[in-house]
């Protein structure tokens, strides 16, 4: 009885290296991008878990036959990916292209290609995708540098492979496409379920600050989103009201001379819309004067400088989560006077329709992204409720998102167990832990 990775194998299975399986086990070639062009070339971000992502592929200018392009994609090959923390060992199916226009991988890219007598496509790409293999290409087959590394060739072509019967191969493939597709379907419907949450979370918070504004819009003035404001809820610029502080340069060739310190500081990756990841968290060395000029303090309310359109001008709390943290330039921190402007219902005004709406139409867009300044952000017309009636509209907006969050989390628990059981059912099946041709799968993944 032979074992791979201290599994045992059924004892009519055998075992080999990849490359002996295989009649071509080669990276893809560089491409020429174009706008347009004879071949499509995938790439590593176009080979996803979730399969090939078509939108995410470009165009390779080749010239001269299509069999002399080192990277051809046919039928049935597999693609690996070959660099990169976070992205090696991802591995795709290739079937056919969506546009009937030929494809080929790029230079990050590994084509595995069976030999169909001994080796069955569908089956190896599920080897390939297993969690023992995973773990094994990143402690066994990569090499380099941490975020630098790579796919080592020859590594791959001997890295084990169970071989069943070529029929039980082909029956574990066509099992595994038909239950890995009823799981997936289920992940599919919870992906719905949370936009759908989240589009839920944007019409309370609307509904709750600016009540009318989903059903009554005026459609006149300059902001024509917004309902009929009554006279307890003037529409007053943010400016005058709050104050906006400026974070810090970083850059090398900052005046590091006299008084200095270290204090942790945030860049935009550490402000999300609605939250804060603070698991990574840099320090600075300014001097002293520098830093007092951009201290946070509890109350403040972060925005970002620039980032998608739909999340521009989102502000979240800082609630003093660090002592003495500063900022960067690219981070504004507004300070609401305390007494008229309360920050949680600043913040969750800028997540309204009528923030979204403001910011998204005076953003300035580039290709992917978008940015605001200081000048727009101070702009931004603000109702202005007396102090307590914000804190009761903000009360009233928090008792529905809470219980939006917990179902938000609910659905992330679900999506994490179908994973975990979409995992142990190809690892169980792979290696033949059970007879696929009497299973349903419905046992295993519960």
């Amino acid at each position: 009885m032979s074992a791979i990775f201290g599994v045992n194998l059924p004892p009519s299975w055998a075992s080999a290296p990849l490359k002996h399986l295989t009649t071509h086990l080669n990276r893809g070639s560089a491409p020429t991008y174009a706008d347009a062009g004879p071949v499509r070339a995938i790439s590593q971000a176009a080979n996803q878990e979730t399969g090939l992502e078509w939108e995410r592929t470009r165009y390779h200018d080749h010239r001269g036959p299509l069999s002399r392009l080192k990277g051809l994609l046919y039928p049935r090959d597999i693609l690996v990916n070959s660099t990169g923390t976070g992205t090696l060992g991802r591995v795709g199916y290739f079937s056919s292209p969506p546009d009937k226009i030929p494809c080929m991988a790029d230079s990050h890219v590994t084509v595995v290609r069976t030999n169909p007598n001994v080796l069955d496509s569908r089956y190896c790409y599920y080897w390939l995708s297993c969690h023992p293999f995973q773990v094994y290409t990143l402690s066994a087959l990569a090499v380099g540098a941490t975020n630098q590394i790579e796919l080592n060739r020859d590594r791959l072509g001997d890295a084990p492979v169970p071989v069943p019967p070529l029929d039980e191969q082909r029956r574990i493939g066509d099992f595994l496409d038909t239950e890995t597709a009823r799981i997936d379907r289920i992940n599919s419907r919870r992906a719905t379920q949370a936009k759908l949450l989240e589009e839920r979370a944007y019409a309370v918070v609307s509904d709750a600050l600016i009540p009318g504004i989903l059903t009554s819009p005026r459609q006149i003035g300059p902001w024509p989103w917004l309902p009929q404001m009554d006279v307890g809820r003037p529409l007053v610029r943010l400016g005058y009201v709050c104050r906006l502080q400026n974070g810090l340069t970083v850059d090398s060739g900052r005046d590091l001379s006299g008084d200095v310190v270290s204090l942790p500081y945030l860049r935009v990756a550490n402000v999300q819309a609605g939250r804060l990841e603070l698991d990574s968290v840099k320090e600075i060395t300014v001097r002293r004067s520098t830093a007092e000029r951009s201290m946070l303090r509890a109350g403040d309310v972060l925005m970002t400088e620039g980032g998608d359109l739909d999340k521009l001008g989102r502000g979240t709390v800082w609630h003093g989560e660090l002592a003495s943290c500063l900022h960067q330039n690219h981070i504004f921190a507004l300070r609401p006077e305390a007494e008229r402007l309360d920050a949680e219902y600043l913040a969750l005004m800028t997540q309204t329709v009528h923030g979204r709406c403001y910011f998204e139409s005076t953003g300035t867009r580039t290709t992917n992204l978008a940015s605001t300044n200081s000048s727009k952000i101070m702009s931004f017309p603000i109702p202005l409720p007396r102090i307590t009636e914000q804190r009761r509209m903000v009360s009233q907006a928090q008792t529905s998102l809470d219980r939006i969050r917990r179902l938000r989390d609910l659905l992330g628990q679900q999506t994490s167990l179908l994973a975990e059981s979409r995992q142990a059912l190809i690892t169980a099946a792979v290696t033949g832990q059970f007879d696929v041709s009497t299973a349903s799968g419905r046992g295993v993944v519960s």
